[in-house]
């Protein structure tokens, strides 16, 4: 048996907040889908994903991609933004605006040296 170290993905760690969060949003996802008489299977059908990825979101796993958790929450009627195209616009121009203002990019700040003897 070869003593080579086999390289392991490493775990990432979140936030107790961000966990929460997680948790929170698999919950309302839950719900919707039991509101609207859905089984598993059919949502992670409309939705284009596996039943286990369904599962992974309903629980609050952090794995699962962004855009697919955006979709399967609009699925069951979750709004995390407005859904009206025209306001959505509004607020992206908005935040553009914003981001003109600010500076390109975030530089770590200089140590002060004290040279006072």
């Amino acid at each position: 048996m070869d003593n080579a170290v086999i390289n392991m993905p490493r775990q990432r760690s979140y936030s107790r907040v961000t966990r929460q969060a997680l948790v929170m949003l698999g919950k309302l996802i839950r719900i919707g889908r039991a509101e609207r008489g859905l089984t598993a299977q059919e949502l992670a059908d409309r939705a284009g994903i596996s039943r286990t990825t369904l599962s992974s979101i309903e629980k609050g796993a952090p794995g699962p991609e962004i855009g697919i958790v955006f979709e399967v929450s609009s699925l069951v009627g979750v709004r995390l933004f407005e859904y009206d195209e025209r306001i959505l616009q509004l607020h992206n121009a908005h935040l553009d605006e914003k981001l003109t203002l600010l500076p390109k990019s975030v530089r770590q700040r200089q140590k002060k040296v004290d040279d006072d003897f």
